[in-house]
């Protein structure tokens, strides 16, 4: 049993969803209180409307997009499936797509499909540090006809950034339309639509300290649009049908506004990253660090400890006061073996020791003295006979 060794909580499972920030919470209590659908026209309505408006205009500056543009969905998942579908708009005519190319290692909900048969849907293979292999994405291209192309843009498992730019400039040359999913990205590293080169970008406001289940679709112009996943309504331009969840998105509004100022604090988690990249390696055990060759996030730190399963080590840093998690945190509590490590080619033995350490907001410098603390902590009770000389 590893002891607990401070009453004081340790959070690095910024990736999975970030403390909510206190003015966001402050907004969304106001908006709680406050009464009117925003498709009424009366006083309260057009209050609660002019919320909705107030966060459309601080959610696109995230990506450097037009306010006019960004379509709220009650999530990041629902985002995602609102735009892998066949059928869009180019320059106001109807624009079928007949396939969909996904990145091998993106995210379970641009993997499923959407609204694409399953034998239209193929995955674009990477390489072994997580990067797509561009020679593969140019057959593919060339092998049918129309296509929907969908890249993350920042790995929420290995923090692995891809070359969003490059690959949207061939995809376009190929008559693609391409998509970003760019939910770990934003409010992270600079985000910005037009030098993306794509026509539409994704967002979840829990990634950056804003409320579970408010999400954005961006557009980079009303050039191209989307059929919407739910109709029946009028709602965000006809984007989304449904009542819109004010106090979410006015949540999601403040949330997008602070992190776009925290940009210049990446650097600093950067530093907090490596440093406890630094502790880990000094332990003493075999570690591998999965992306450290190419651009990843800031702060996000993918590892495996030879020989000691995720789950063990998760719920031994657990009991720590550390919470960390094992990949994705989509899939019901279940640590599974991952995707995005299998696509990197990683060995299953190696994979199945993987954890994420992921940092945000809240994160200080003070953070590193925990943490090395509750490291060595838990290396002292998981098989200790299985240290290697420094």
């Amino acid at each position: 049993m590893v002891p607990l060794l401070t009453a004081q909580r340790l959070y690095l499972d910024y990736n999975a969803t970030a403390p909510l920030r206190p003015e966001a919470r402050e907004a969304m209590i106001e908006a709680l209180g406050a009464v009117g659908n925003a498709s009424s026209v009366h006083s309260e309505g057009r209050s609660a409307h002019a919320r909705i408006e107030a966060a459309r205009s601080a959610v696109a500056p995230l990506v450097g997009g037009q306010a006019k543009l960004v379509t709220f969905t009650g999530g990041g998942t629902e985002a995602n499936n609102s735009v892998l579908t066949p059928d869009w708009t180019k320059g106001g005519k109807p624009y079928r797509l007949e396939r969909l190319l996904v990145c091998a290692t993106d995210h379970p909900s641009v993997l499923a499909g959407g609204r694409f048969a399953v034998e239209r849907v193929a995955q674009i293979p990477v390489d072994r540090n997580g990067l797509v292999d561009v020679a593969a994405f140019r057959t593919m291209l060339a092998a049918g006809g129309p296509a929907l192309v969908s890249i993350m843009l920042a790995n929420n498992e290995t923090g692995v950034i891809q070359p969003v730019a490059e690959l949207a400039a061939i995809a376009r040359e190929a008559g693609a339309i391409v998509h970003s999913d760019a939910i770990q990205a934003a409010g992270r590293i600079p985000v910005d639509i037009a030098a993306l080169g794509v026509d539409v970008v994704t967002l979840s406001a829990h990634k950056i300290g804003g409320p579970q289940g408010a999400g954005a679709i961006v557009r980079a112009s009303e050039d191209v649009g989307f059929a919407p996943l739910l109709t029946g309504g009028g709602q965000e331009r006809r984007g989304r049908a449904g009542t819109e969840n004010v106090a979410a998105i006015a949540g999601f509004g403040v949330a997008a506004r602070l992190a776009l100022a925290d940009l210049p604090k990446t650097q600093g988690w950067a530093a907090l990253r490596d440093s406890i990249a630094a502790a880990v390696t000094a332990s003493g055990r075999r570690v591998t660090i999965f992306g450290a060759d190419v651009p990843r996030l800031p702060q996000t730190l993918c590892l495996s400890l030879v020989n000691v399963s995720a789950e063990t080590l998760v719920i031994a840093l657990d009991l720590a006061g550390v919470a960390v998690s094992s990949g994705s945190a989509c899939s019901s509590g279940k640590v599974a073996p991952s995707h995005v490590l299998a696509a990197m080619g990683v060995a299953p033995e190696v994979a199945k020791c993987a954890i994420r350490i992921s940092l945000g907001w809240e994160s200080r410098e003070s953070d590193l003295d925990l943490f090395a603390r509750a490291w060595r902590s838990v290396l002292q009770h998981i098989a200790p006979g299985e240290i290697q000389a420094a």
